[in-house]
């Protein structure tokens, strides 16, 4: 007879046991669950895991590691709860003190190295992986200069407000623009970030390692103002756990087949692979959802479809066929491996 050590349990992506030490609510729809581990646990600033969601390891969601390696006493995942989200309501609203959680090894690119001028542009929970890096730029680099600007809707929207401050008091050489589109406090700037705040502000942008996590639009437009005042593109790093949703065309459809075993299902054509799988219950792992963390590696053997991420797939995997389920978009019938 085997016995069952404990009531949750491990699964492939995720083999890395952590307990909960304590859950904190930063604002009114976002929480920090602190964990700790007596194994040894890498990560780098701006990564983020995969969690098991439920004692049973059937799903994944990703989550940005919001803590420093070597700076913050407990590995921490700052979560922001949505309407309907299995992974957000669990962890928020289930989980506490004293539990255990399963994480994968960290993952993601989002992460500086080297003591240049950073520029940390984030939106929303973007603010998760800005927080860990600029941390950890603080800490190594002493005279670095780090400017962060932080766009918000509200004052009660701020994550880790009594750290920023901390923070800002702490070291001259961080400079922390909270921009706020309602009821902006008397330190804050009324309205939303622009061009032309960005080239007041930011001096030296060709000189500068620019960072930008937070909605879509918000990024990309971020990212075009970046561009236009002079920094280079390989002096930019994006970040975002969100796929635009596709155009889904509600009057044609195509056959996906599934070759074990043998089946055929009917899908809209322009939908997303992942949409199709989850759709019919087949078999997939999806985490992150978002082309990020490739656990929704899938291999197409024949048909057409667009592609908006490759992340973490090889030149040889690309070559086969794989394709991430939550990036692909079918266009014609499908056949998968």
């Amino acid at each position: 007879m085997t016995a069952i050590l404990f009531p949750d349990q491990p699964s492939a992506l995720c083999p890395n046991r952590m307990q909960v030490y304590a859950v904190t609510q930063e604002t009114h729809n976002v929480w920090t669950l602190s964990l700790f581990t007596h194994d040894r646990y890498d990560y780098r600033p701006g990564q983020f895991a995969v969690v098991n969601i439920g004692n049973s390891g059937q799903d994944q969601r990703a989550y940005t590691l919001s803590s420093t390696p070597g700076v913050s006493r407990f590995i921490e995942l700052t979560v922001k709860l949505l309407p309907g989200g299995c992974g957000s309501t669990w962890l928020t609203g289930e989980v506490k003190s004293g539990d255990y959680l399963w994480l994968s090894d960290a993952q993601g690119e989002f992460t500086a190295d080297g003591d240049r001028p950073l520029v940390l542009l984030a939106a929303g929970c973007g603010i998760t992986p800005v927080m860990s890096i600029c941390r950890d730029a603080l800490w190594r680099h002493p005279a670095q200069p780090i400017q962060v600007f932080y766009s918000i809707h509200q004052p009660e929207d701020m994550i880790f407000a009594a750290q920023w401050q901390q923070m800002v008091q702490q070291y001259p050489q961080l400079k922390l623009h909270i921009l706020c589109s309602q009821n902006a406090q008397s330190d804050m700037i009324a309205g939303r970030l622009s061009q032309s705040l960005l080239a007041q502000q930011v001096t030296d942008i060709h000189s500068t390692r620019v960072m930008i996590c937070g909605p879509n639009d918000y990024m990309q437009q971020a990212k075009s103002w970046v561009l236009a005042l002079g920094c280079a593109e390989e002096n930019i790093i994006s970040e975002a756990f969100y796929t635009p949703e596709p155009a889904v065309n509600s009057e044609q459809r195509l056959v996906l087949t599934s070759s074990q075993p043998l089946q055929h299902f009917s899908v809209k054509v322009g939908a997303s692979l992942l949409s199709a799988l989850e759709q019919y219950s087949l078999p997939v792992v999806a985490a992150c959802r978002a082309g990020v963390c490739g656990s929704c590696k899938t291999r197409i053997l024949s048909g057409h479809y667009r592609t908006t991420s490759q992340a973490t797939l090889t030149a040889d995997e690309l070559a086969q066929g794989y394709v991430l389920a939550c990036s692909c978009q079918l266009e014609t019938d499908i056949t998968l491996a």
